[in-house]
């Protein structure tokens, strides 16, 4: 398997911004993870090329939250507001565009209410667009628990959404 990689730079930067919060960290940490994935190419030719990419950026989002941060690094960080980089809500586009941005805004809202373990494996599946296979490769989860991970995860949303607690 072949990594297209303007492809997954975008959504390995997509997954750093998720975890840390704050774009000029996310775009180093982007790099550094396909430097660390360049640096070591007996991996590349033995598969699972996508499971070891986001490994390395986990990794590397872990470790910043491990090492002692400037105090302009974490007030950004905490102020800074995530976005899913405009993604359609639902297949079908809305009449109206403000009652797209308003339909975005709200789901965002609720997702950022869900267990972050439950955030990362929708960021993964719906806005990255990988695969539940991928999935268990990148987080250690087994297929059951990925698939009971993202149907609770959806029947959270759609309440919160149904209920209008957002």
């Amino acid at each position: 398997m072949s990594l297209d990689i303007s492809e997954q730079y975008d959504k390995i930067y997509r997954y750093c911004y998720f975890k840390v919060q704050n774009r000029c960290l996310a775009e180093d940490l982007t790099q550094e993870t396909f430097l660390r994935y360049f640096a070591q190419t007996s991996y590349i030719n033995r598969g699972k090329q996508l499971a070891y990419l986001y490994t390395i950026a986990r990794n590397l989002c872990i470790d910043f939250y491990r090492k002692p941060q400037p105090e302009e690094l974490k007030e950004e960080t905490l102020t800074s507001s995530f976005t899913w980089g405009g993604r359609r809500t639902n297949e079908k586009a809305l009449e109206n565009p403000m009652e797209q941005i308003d339909t975005a805004i709200h789901l965002q809202m609720a997702v950022e209410k869900l267990p972050q373990e439950m955030q990362e494996l929708i960021l993964l599946r719906y806005v990255n667009e990988l695969s539940v296979k991928e999935i268990c490769c990148i987080t250690g989860l087994s297929r059951s628990s990925e698939y009971r991970m993202e149907k609770e995860a959806l029947r959270r949303l759609k309440k919160m959404l149904q209920e209008g607690e957002i």
